[in-house]
């Protein structure tokens, strides 16, 4: 099992005792351009996001705080990754259907992305990104 083209990549970390320090570089620490930055908080107990799947956009997910699971789909494969930490994260691939639950208290999730917004990338529906899965 796995899914290709998704997986964790670890971050530089600069060690300090007054506090650490990681830092990102687009075509370099992670596999593309960034062009947009943004992040889920206040996700209240219980609750779910994503349920999508991108057409061409690919994404990278950290926890700056607090921790978060994330289920990965192919169309074939399923996958669950959990992020805890600020120094590494999850590269998601395009035509990956992604859920995100077991959002601790106070938990950010970070997302940098391959391109600007635009509805037309996602799959919103289930049904239809397994049927373009199969093409």
């Amino acid at each position: 099992m796995g899914l290709p083209g998704c997986r964790f990549i670890y971050l530089p970390k600069i060690t300090d005792p007054r506090g650490n320090l990681t830092f990102i570089e687009g075509a370099n620490h992670v596999p593309f351009d960034i062009k947009r930055v943004y992040y889920l908080y206040d996700v209240p107990g219980g609750a779910e996001r994503g349920g999508h799947a991108h057409k061409e956009l690919q994404q990278f997910m950290i926890a700056m705080s607090g921790s978060f699971d994330v289920v990965l789909d192919d169309g074939s494969n399923k996958q669950r990754f959990h992020l805890n930490r600020s120094y590494y994260g999850l590269y998601i691939a395009n035509m990956v259907w992604r859920e995100m639950d077991n959002f601790s208290s106070g938990s950010v999730c970070m997302v940098l992305a391959s391109e600007k917004f635009d509805e037309t990338d996602y799959y919103r529906d289930y049904k239809e990104f397994l049927k373009a899965t199969k093409q």
